[in-house]
């Protein structure tokens, strides 16, 4: 599902591994247990899926969205949510790929929850999200570099993400990025540690 959704876009393209990776890697930093470690897995890989059922040409599209557009694409997580709610997987992951775009303020979409009602999964996935998408290239804007991302997200704690989340990211996302230019490293995050 996650390559079906990744296959037209080059931009986005490794976007679900590399969050998967950042999840994980800053899920054992707050010592999650196993169990939730693997329900972050799940959630974090599929977190975007409702992007499937968004027209390609606005997940593609060069220049910035209209307000009308963006609209649409904020639906993706109810989309998401629905694709696999037949599939019978733990509410935990219904809950990272519904909330992912929550903000810790309650400016977030698609109910605009906040603070503790947003699951401390989905939490985590958005600094990993946020911090994936700030730092890879995309056809409307240039990448940052990782510190200027990270400041990103600092700057933004306690608005957009979670302080105590956001500060274990910045403090340490140099370790918490590491795996991604460790191929081997990679590939254990997401289908060998468990």
């Amino acid at each position: 599902m996650v390559y079906a959704m990744e296959a037209n876009d080059i931009y986005t393209r490794g976007h679900s591994e590399r969050v998967t990776v950042f999840s994980i890697m800053l899920g054992k930093l707050l010592k999650l247990d196993i169990e939730e470690l693997k329900l972050l897995r799940i959630g974090a890989l599929l977190h975007d899926l409702g992007k499937i059922g968004i027209y390609n040409s606005l997940l593609s599209k060069e220049q910035s969205l209209t307000l009308s557009e963006y609209e649409i694409v904020k639906q993706h997580p109810i989309i998401g949510e629905r694709i696999i709610g037949p599939i019978g997987l733990p509410a935990p992951v219904h809950d990272i790929i519904l909330q992912h775009h929550e903000w810790f303020d309650g400016n977030g979409y698609p109910y605009g929850k906040k603070g503790e009602d947003i699951s401390h999964l989905a939490r985590i996935v958005t600094v990993a999200d946020s911090y994936d998408a700030m730092t890879s290239q995309r056809p409307y804007r240039m990448n940052l570099d990782p510190y200027s991302a990270g400041l990103e997200i600092m700057d933004n704690m306690a608005t957009q993400f979670d302080p105590v989340i956001g500060t274990a990211f910045f403090n340490n996302y140099r370790s918490l990025i590491e795996p991604i230019e460790n191929v081997p490293a990679t590939r254990e995050l997401l289908f060998d540690l468990f």
